[in-house]
């Protein structure tokens, strides 16, 4: 009698012996290749969404096929556990936010294991645990040693609503990313890391990722924001100082008639000091501390500033010309400092017509549309050189270079490249963070922590009142102690880092995660690194991947790692929606893991979420598709049961004896080569999946006729084979039950037989005129010429043709005819 399918004892059976069997641990073997399948770690928040499931489905499929495949396989887990959601738990619900951490790390264990996923928990790492975050210190002051870390104070994104910094990349639309609240601007001192030291190498390095999305590149390009242009100096009328203006418009310089700084610019307070100029540029100045850059930058805005009492001359030119202040002139691009070009620049334009300012036109368009002379907006600045000296009559392009050429021979300029991108501000005003090991002692300065004396542990001795600086400034036990250098009493760095410094280098934190003596041996290190395959949402696309890309360049210089890149292969997975949207409390239509597992169990919801979509698609929830691949299941469960049943044989080799066998073995290897291919090259686990089905719809028809025992027993163990990576415990089960040795997961992956795949016959589409009216079976492998011949002499065929002119035969080999008659 046909047991019935018990998801729940089934699946807590065998995740109970894989976890006493360590069936997962992996350890370096040199005679092994190695594969390094990675999904990114997990905020600890206490409940897996359907998105996780999804991240973590793809990566275990990846890893057991590998696995299967003969590779030597690390697939760990771990949790990224530092971060403002335990902090803010504290300050509502009175609670430690290490024990909400370790509250909710024990219950997402709990959930990652009931999916049933392949992780060597033996490397479990969380990065809120003093022996990762030592280490993390330790990497800090490597970083601070080789110039990559350094302290100075500059005008932050501040958010009111979290009371901490945001570096550049966490304001989106110039709100908050985690809180919405409008962000604004603060000065502080605070830590930042030279990313900008590796900007070229980030960027010529992105050609060299083969297996990364072109999306992602672009995205990582764009921000990098690299420009060619020109620096030129600009002296100030009886001052010693000068304004340097990046630009990469020199070409335009001699229309260039006012000069604008940003309202931060490190001078202006000096220039103005003691003049008429300094009370109303000090209002403005401190308006534009309380916009976000999306509202000074709006192109919509009416433009403002205020007229510093200074004038700068135009190195070419040799005018003199007032300098402004202005909100749209930010100091987080170029120099801080840039030439009005009224003729050429819309904002240039609209601000020289507010404060009634000389207009001169210097690239003719050559448009008649365009009266130079009467401009009602900016032209287009591409064309010829007008106005310009020496250079008229120059095509625009070329007097870039040349007015560049010029600017250098004289001493005024440098031709040069800029970057958007900008240093990494690390400083946060939180508490769950890793605290930054830097001291400050009134004789020796910023000093680091002896790397002896690591982890400088957080202390538990805070108030969480979620406003003002630091939590640990109200410890007690944690600011004083004596400098490392001198012995003198000291003060200890208030500020923890930024948590995306913990997910720079979790990666090669698996490779040796239990060493008490360093971050990671480079041995270790060396035989894992790079990850072969790394996966994860888009949204991370620059934050992490840019941040994770610096320190793995970073500690490649510092000889700690011998690969320049961390992440060989990409995959982002696309976003679970439901109903069109994305899931949502507030809109009601969220999914939990938890209650699918309990109604149709882990490997149901581990097959409808790899079959509903390709991965780096959305994914539209269907309470119809689970049930669909619930009951799929089910039909390979009984098609098991019941060959043990009733065909089961100990036949070694089966042999073809009829159409039928033909058919079952074409259909058997059809499915291994397909499958093989749509998880090894392509990551089309969907289509994958969908071969799989045809599979087992074919051996149900072969059931129907007489069975050829020893190729049914063939075509079930490589089924159960090819299903393992996607449902992994209903296929350990059926393999038992089945009476092999062994695990399932630990058998080689089947091998195709080419021959098998030969048809004599196959069955192809006849079309009239597009439409499909009959099916024929022919023989395989011919040419169009010979399809067509034989087809059209076809009983059936000859039938839809009669009485009617055959205008036109299309045939595609193997697959249909299209026959267009008249």
């Amino acid at each position: 009698m046909l047991e019935k399918y018990n998801f729940s004892e089934i699946e807590a059976k065998w995740q109970k012996k894989w976890e006493e069997d360590k069936a997962f641990k992996v350890v370096e073997d040199p005679d092994k290749e190695k594969y390094y399948v990675l999904e990114m770690f997990p905020y600890p928040s206490g409940k897996l969404h359907m998105g996780h499931v999804r991240n973590y489905s793809i990566g275990d499929v990846i890893a057991r096929f590998k696995k299967m495949k003969g590779y030597n396989v690390l697939h760990p887990m771990g949790y990224d556990a530092f971060g403002l959601p335990a902090e803010n738990a504290a300050i509502k619900n009175n609670v430690e936010p290490a024990e909400w951490t370790w509250g909710n790390i024990e219950e997402m264990n709990r959930q990652l294991r009931e999916m049933g996923l392949s992780y060597d928990w033996d490397r479990e790492v969380a990065t809120a645990h003093p022996s990762y975050y030592k280490w993390m210190q330790w990497i800090f002051i490597q970083f601070y040693k080789k110039g990559l870390a350094y302290k100075k104070e500059n005008p932050v994104n501040w958010c009111p609503s979290c009371q901490t910094v945001l570096a550049n990349e966490q304001v989106v639309d110039g709100c908050c990313e985690r809180c919405g609240t409008a962000v604004g601007k603060k000065n502080l001192s605070q830590w930042y890391f030279k990313i900008t030291d590796y900007a070229e190498r980030l960027l010529d390095n992105l050609d060299t990722l083969d297996g990364w999305p072109n999306k992602v590149k672009i995205m990582q390009r764009n921000w990098i924001g690299k420009s060619h242009g020109a620096e030129v100096d600009f002296a100030i009328q009886g001052r010693e100082e000068t304004l340097t203006v990046f630009t990469t418009r020199v070409d335009t310089i001699y229309g260039t008639t006012f000069m604008v700084l940003a309202p931060e610019y490190p001078t202006v307070l000096e220039m103005v000091e003691g003049t008429e100029y300094e009370t109303p540029v000090k209002e403005y100045i401190d308006r534009c501390a309380h916009m976000n850059e999306i509202e000074r930058t709006s192109t919509t805005n009416e433009k403002t500033g205020v007229f510093i009492g200074q004038y700068a001359v135009n190195p070419f030119t040799k005018k003199p010309m007032p300098i402004y202040i202005s909100d749209y002139v930010l100091m987080g691009y170029g120099t801080g400092a840039v030439m009005g070009v009224p003729a050429h620049d819309q904002r240039d334009f609209e601000f020289a017509k507010k404060f009634d300012l000389e207009i001169v036109p210097v690239i003719d368009p050559q448009d008649p549309e365009v009266d130079l002379n009467d401009l009602k907006e900016a032209c287009a600045a591409e064309g010829i050189v007008i106005n310009s000296g020496e250079f008229n009559g120059m095509n625009n392009q070329d007097a870039i270079q040349k007015i560049a050429e010029v600017a250098e021979e004289r001493g005024i300029g440098k031709k040069t490249i800029n970057y958007r991108l900008r240093d990494w501000l690390i400083s946060r005003q939180r508490y769950w963070g890793t605290p930054i090991p830097m001291i400050h002692c009134d004789a020796c300065g910023w000093v680091p922590e002896k790397e002896e004396n690591l982890p400088v542990m957080l202390p538990t001795d805070v108030e969480f009142t979620g406003k003002g600086e630091s939590p640990l400034a109200t410890s007690k036990t944690f600011i004083d102690t004596v400098c490392p250098v001198c012995g003198k009493p000291a003060k200890r760095e208030l500020d923890t880092m930024d948590t995306f410094l913990d997910s720079s280098w979790y990666f090669l934190r698996y490779c040796d995660a239990r060493n008490d003596e360093e971050a990671f041996a480079k041995d270790k290190v060396d035989y894992w690194m790079n990850v072969d395959q790394y996966i994860g949402g888009v949204e991370h696309a620059i934050l992490h991947l840019m941040y994770a890309r610096f320190f793995q360049m970073a500690l490649y210089d510092l000889g700690y790692v011998s690969q320049e890149e961390p992440f060989k292969n990409l995959l982002t997975q696309g976003m679970v929606i439901k109903d069109g949207a994305k899931m949502s409390k507030s809109i009601g239509n969220v999914v939990s893991p938890a209650e699918i597992i309990e109604k149709y169990g882990a490997d149901t919801a581990r097959l409808f979420i790899l079959f509903a979509a390709p991965p780096e698609r959305e994914l539209d929830w269907s309470d119809k598709g689970v049930e669909g691949s619930y009951r799929f299941i089910n039909r390979v469960y009984r098609a098991v049961y019941e060959y043990k049943e009733k065909y089961a044989t100990d036949a070694a080799a089966y042999e073809i004896k009829t159409e039928a066998d033909k058919n079952m073995a074409y259909w058997m290897n059809y499915a291994i080569k397909k499958v093989s291919d749509d998880i090894g090259e392509r990551f089309n686990f969907n289509t994958a999946i969908s071969t799989v089905m045809e599979m087992v719809n074919e051996m149900y028809k072969y059931k129907e006729g007489e069975v050829n025992s020893a190729l049914y027993g063939e075509a079930i163990r490589n089924l159960v084979i090819m299903l393992a990576p996607f449902i992994p415990h209903v296929t350990e089960e059926m393999w038992d039950h089945l009476g092999y040795e062994g695990s399932v997961h630990e058998q080689r992956w089947p091998e195709y037989d080419e021959s098998a795949l030969v048809k004599d016959t196959i069955e192809i589409v006849v079309q009239i005129n597009g439409k499909i009216k009959e099916k024929i079976n022919i023989p395989g492998d011919l040419s169009r010429e010979e399809m067509e011949k034989i087809a059209m002499e076809d009983e059936k065929v000859k039938g839809l043709t009669e009485g009617k002119n055959v205008v036109k035969v299309i045939a595609v080999p193997n697959k249909l005819l299209n026959i267009v008659v008249k």
